[in-house]
């Protein structure tokens, strides 16, 4: 089998596109569903891997198939994503077999991550796991490619210290908030989702004991949930732009595909507030806060690319333990890469095995015939041995003597490895 990762991510693609191309949990089965259908036999397993900051479809195929996947799964995803291929091309990487597996194990440990050693992306692939479960595509291959990158970034997690030392988005939208307001105790912060990110962003937050909060969710009950937490109030998406002006600090997450806070909205709110200034941090992708809200005066917008800068500032004091994890991938894919070489010899060992019982059935009933025919056991034995021993070497002393010159040399060698091993040697053998 061949496994090749096709993706794109915050090195290689702006924050627009890589909005565009992102799956929601509810599509990431439907969608694999779609793309088996479209490549039929070529693509016997598939997973989607969809978080804020890259998208990647990994695939397992066999090596003689893997040219017709490629360009496919291209398209796929370029008109998920409703861009030409071209275009999406240019932002796109491509990795096959040891470097498809040395990437999968780099993203579950955090190395590939805007946020170096950040934990949430192991949830986010387990997840992607499970829905190509659900789809059907999940084969042997990228359930052993998974399951490795799993054991790999358990072992960097807890043999280094790649995450000691890390800045979160969580952390940095905090960081940069007490750089626009003196005083974080006095500011009201609304948190607008109720997701695992946003449950981060309201732990850092809650620590400075800011004077409000609030949460804004679609869903209401789930909101409240979050909001008892940290002693916020809950309110209902409905609510926010009637409500936007009470607050100093707003950060965004939700799953939604279009901007949930619109220039608009957020003009009035500034002239409710009398220009005092805003602070606010769009996690989401897709944006969930229109990009001109930007260009307002009294504005600090931030995205996760503007983040970015902020957690790799800690990123340079890790250089030992990013070593050390790398070196822990690398065992990993010497690992994955023997397995699956082992798996590609396994249609010619249960070839082998078929011949061999072909032959054993074959001898087995030649010997009955002999015994019902009152022949003597010792030489109906004789003659089943020498029988098997004949269909065993035939092929090989037909090869033997079919080659000619370096060919016959090496041929000899290797049946001496094969057959020879109790220490007889081939003619000529000199060791």
């Amino acid at each position: 089998m061949t496994v090749l990762a096709l993706g794109l991510n915050h090195t290689t693609a702006p924050l627009d596109l890589r909005g565009r191309l992102a799956f929601g949990q509810e599509q990431l089965a439907p969608a694999l569903r779609s793309l088996r259908e479209r490549l039929a036999a070529a693509l016997p397993e598939a997973a989607l891997v969809s978080t804020c900051n890259r998208t990647e479809l990994y695939v397992a195929t066999t090596a003689a198939r893997a040219h017709e996947v490629a360009h496919p799964a291209m398209e796929f995803l370029a008109n998920h994503a409703g861009v030409p291929a071209s275009q999406l091309q240019h932002h796109t990487y491509l990795r096959e077999d040891r470097e498809a597996a040395r990437h999968a194990f780099r993203v579950a440990c955090g190395l590939d991550s805007m946020v170096l050693g950040e934990p949430q992306i192991l949830g986010q692939m387990k997840q992607a796991v499970r829905e190509a479960d659900v789809a059907g595509t999940l084969g042997t291959t990228l359930h052993q490619l998974f399951q490795r990158s799993f054991s790999v970034a358990k072992e960097v997690r807890t043999s280094t210290e790649i995450g000691a030392h890390s800045v979160s988005m969580a952390a940095a939208a905090v960081r940069l908030a007490a750089e626009i307001f003196e005083d974080l105790g006095a500011i009201r912060v609304l948190f607008v989702g109720a997701g695992e990110m946003i449950e981060l962003v309201a732990t850092h937050f809650a620590a400075r004991n800011p004077r409000g909060m609030a949460v804004a969710n679609r869903t209401l009950e789930r909101g409240e949930a979050l909001a008892a937490r940290y002693g916020a109030q809950a309110l209902r998406l409905a609510d926010l732009p009637q409500r936007l002006h009470e607050f100093d600090a707003v950060i965004s997450c939700t799953a939604s595909t279009l901007p949930i806070i619109g220039l608009g909205a957020v003009e009035s709110a500034l002239k409710a507030r009398r220009r005092r200034p805003m602070f606010m941090v769009d996690l989401a992708v897709p944006r969930d806060i229109e990009p001109e809200v930007a260009r307002l005066r009294d504005v600090y917008l931030y995205t996760v690319d503007d983040l970015s800068t902020v957690v790799q500032m800690a990123g340079e004091k890790r250089h030992a333990a990013v070593e050390r994890a790398e070196a822990i991938v690398d065992a990993g894919v010497q690992s994955f890469s023997h397995w699956l070489d082992q798996r590609a010899t396994v249609p010619l060992i249960q070839a082998l095995n078929r011949q061999a019982d072909d032959w054993r059935a074959t001898e087995l009933a030649r010997a009955r015939k002999m015994l019902a025919k009152g022949e003597d056991l010792d030489a109906v034995l004789e003659a089943l041995s020498r029988g098997l021993a004949h269909k065993m070497l035939h092929g090989t002393m037909a090869e033997l003597h079919a080659a000619d010159g370096p060919q016959r040399e090496e041929l000899a060698q290797t049946v001496s490895r094969l057959f020879l091993r109790g220490g007889a040697r081939a003619p000529g053998d000199g060791r």
